[in-house]
This record gives C-alpha cells, sequence and structure tokens, in this order.
C-alpha cells in the first residue's frame, strides 16, 4: 500500500476530529474543565494531563484495534480529582498515589455513565500500586501511557528550568 504525505495528513485530521467527538461530553463538562485550575506534573494543568493521556491512548488502542472510545473516555477521566497531591496541608490525602484513583472515580461515575471497561481504566491506572491488576488490555494501555505521559510532562519542565537558569547566567 502507497501512503502519501496526504494520506497522512488526511488521516490525521480525521484522528483529531474523531478524538474530540469521543471526548467532547467530557472536555465540555464544568467539573472536568475546573481540573485546568489545578498542577499535576510541574507546571503541566491536570486537564492537559488528562487530554495527553487520552489522545496517546485513543491512537493506540485505534491501532491496535481495541475498543479505542472506552479507554479513551477512561483516560480521560482517570485523575478527576481536586485537591492539589504536592501540598503539604494537611488536605491532601494520605498515601495520594495509592488512594486518588477511588477518588477519581467517585468524581467520575457520579458525573457520568461509565462502561465496565472505564470504571476498570480510572481505578487500575496506577497500576502496580493498585493491587488488583487491570483487567483490560485497554487498561493497562491507559497505566503505561499515563507513566509515559507524566515522565515526559517532567522531563519537559525540568528542561524548561534548566534553560531559563542557563539563560539567565548569560544576561
Amino acid at each position: 500500500m502507497n501512503i502519501t504525505k496526504e494520506n497522512n495528513l488526511i488521516e490525521t485530521q480525521t484522528s483529531i476530529a474523531e478524538f474530540i467527538s469521543i471526548t467532547r461530553n467530557f472536555s465540555n463538562n464544568s467539573s472536568v474543565l475546573e481540573l485546568r485550575k489545578h498542577d499535576q506534573h510541574a507546571s503541566i494543568s491536570r486537564y492537559k494531563h488528562c487530554l495527553n493521556v487520552a489522545f496517546y491512548t485513543y491512537l493506540i488502542c485505534k491501532k491496535l484495534g481495541l475498543d479505542y472510545i472506552s479507554a479513551t473516555r477512561g483516560a480521560m477521566l482517570h485523575d478527576l480529582y481536586y485537591y492539589d497531591w504536592k501540598s503539604r496541608n494537611g488536605q491532601t490525602p494520605k498515601l495520594h498515589a495509592f488512594t486518588h484513583p477511588r477518588i477519581a472515580f467517585n468524581n467520575a461515575t457520579e458525573i457520568f455513565e461509565l462502561n465496565k471497561m472505564e470504571k476498570d481504566i480510572i481505578l487500575k491506572h496506577m497500576w502496580p500500586l493498585t493491587v488488583i491488576p487491570p483487567k483490560y488490555r485497554e487498561s493497562f494501555i491507559v497505566t503505561l501511557v499515563d507513566k509515559y505521559c507524566a515522565t515526559f510532562e517532567l522531563f519537559m519542565c525540568f528542561k524548561k528550568n534548566r534553560f531559563k537558569k542557563n539563560n539567565h547566567k548569560n544576561l
């Protein structure tokens, strides 16, 4: 099969349109939009982090012929909580890494109708910290994509800060 640049561009535009369609109910919801006010990793908002995880999950699951719709929806809601997990003010739940999947799950199921896979994704996205492993291949993918995005977001922050620091010396 001969794939041209033009075909790739059309496919990419179609994928982005489909992704937007899948996430529209979430991206227009005031509770999900609230995540824009909370930093997740470095200076990346929790909303942007969830969007990143959802988009890469969408691409991978679609390419692998998996349930990319449920995977994308679960990924978009995987960190649906509203506190600053880095704060030491006593309001952050103890053992955040272990407890926030349940908090996000409770918030998501209060607002949205979710299927079994979407629930599994939210509850188990921190595996292996969540003792019970994910039930679905899509859940494993979200787990891996979440770790990839978190690492990338932190790396970009360190790179940006290093750049600022080095440029400041030259002034």
